[in-house]
């Protein structure tokens, strides 16, 4: 047999056996349709109208439940519920041998956004018919929209439902951008993150402004926020400052050293850095905030307590980025960061000379004098500097004049 021939037979063996495969086929389809054709029919055998009903709070709705006479029941042996729940009575009417209505007054927002379930039952219990009902309101105008750029690489939005709140159905809320002088109205996609936010990954432009807002939609209605403007520059703020070091300062009882690194996100571009650094001792949840850092890296925090263990955070705003004239965004708080000053009583183990010279007796003094005055009249962020020594020697040259002076004057 050549080829050609064999191809043909080959072709017309394949058609025998798709026609075969079509009519097992429906075959098996028709064996369906007598099966659960009764099933099909009965499922429709009662009806409630009107089918899942969109209403505001504090409407009243009728709702007719239709049976069939093939069921062999009448209507006055029905009853509804609502969110399982068995209605009164008083709020059925029995409109003809197959109609049952009830009515509701005063609908409360529903209790899921899912609707709520009204339900027609036969004597027995047994479902009839079912309807969701969505109660609610039409959005209000989004409130309170902020936005803010990790290191001008994306963009994130938060915003309020507006006064009201809670709508008690499914709202859509809509994120909206655009550059201010041209360019497409885009969408935000990712709603991922906690409610009522947005986040824009990526394909973000600098020194030209923006426009963004917010629409609000559901069944009854929708309501826009108002537009506001701004540039990715004014709003960013970066991560916590890494690589937080917290240290004693020699012996000092009262003081503890804090160094951190600057945002390395943030190395490339031309900005002067703010700092906040806050504190708290272990036992207690309340923090103390340092606003005077400034734009240093290190810091010393003076007038603590003696042998304690503090816990200190520090956090960045990258102010004037570029040039711009915005307050700036503060970055999270850093990981807690622990060190404890120096205990008062410390033994001078290794030491041979068990009595101080003079000298050094004289020094020791002065210096516990110096720090106590220090804890009084600085606080926060303390450098030790000739220039704050010089203060406490006019003060204390003030104080022992003012001693002698009342010396004298008893004496006359």
């Amino acid at each position: 047999m050549d080829c050609a021939r064999a191809r043909s037979h080959q072709h017309d063996k394949n058609r025998v056996e798709s026609a075969r495969d079509r009519q097992m086929t429906i075959s098996v389809i028709m064996l369906f349709f007598v099966a659960f054709l009764p099933y099909a029919l009965s499922a429709h055998l009662a009806v409630i109208s009107p089918q899942d009903p969109v209403l505001p709070i504090g409407s009243s709705l009728t709702a007719v439940c239709t049976v069939s006479a093939e069921l062999e029941i009448t209507a006055r042996s029905l009853y509804w519920t609502l969110n399982g729940r068995r209605l009164a009575r008083n709020t059925y009417r029995v409109l003809s041998q197959t109609e049952s209505s009830v009515t509701l007054h005063q609908l409360n927002g529903s209790l899921q956004q899912s609707g709520d379930n009204l339900v027609c039952h036969r004597s027995n219990g047994e479902v009839l018919a079912g309807s969701c009902l969505y109660v609610g309101s039409s959005p209000e105008k989004p409130i309170n929209l902020t936005c803010w750029s990790r290191n001008t690489k994306d963009l994130s939005c938060r915003w309020s439902p507006g006064s009201q709140g809670e709508t008690f159905i499914n709202t859509k809320y809509v994120l909206k951008y655009k550059l201010k002088w041209y360019g497409k109205e885009k969408d935000c996609e990712d709603y991922t993150g906690q409610p009522y936010t947005c986040y824009v990954p990526r394909d973000l432009a600098i020194f030209t402004p923006y426009e963004a807002w917010v629409e609000a939609t559901n069944q009854l209605g929708s309501a826009t926020s108002d537009v506001i403007t701004l540039d990715i520059l004014d709003v960013v703020t970066t991560d916590p400052p890494p690589d937080v070091l917290v240290s004693r300062v020699g012996d000092l009882e009262d003081q503890l050293s804090v160094r951190w690194g600057s945002p390395p996100a943030l190395k490339d571009y031309l900005f002067q850095a703010k700092y906040q650094i806050r504190y708290r001792v272990e036992e207690s949840d309340e923090w103390k905030v340092i606003d005077d850092a400034g734009n240093q890296t290190s810091c010393r925090l003076a007038g603590l307590r003696a042998g304690t263990v503090y816990f200190v955070q520090v956090r960045c705003n990258p102010v004037g980025i570029y040039g711009s004239k915005k307050a700036g965004i503060w970055s999270d708080w850093s990981h807690s960061t622990a060190a404890s000053t120096p205990g008062i009583d410390r033994s001078q183990s290794g030491s041979c000379d068990s009595k101080p010279s003079e000298n050094n007796s004289t020094l020791r003094k002065e210096l516990k004098q110096f720090f106590g005055w220090m804890r009084k009249h600085s606080y926060g962020c303390t450098d030790v500097s000739i220039k704050l020594y010089d203060q406490w020697r006019v003060w204390l040259q003030k104080a022992q004049k003012t001693h002698d002076q009342v010396l004298q004057s008893g004496k006359s």
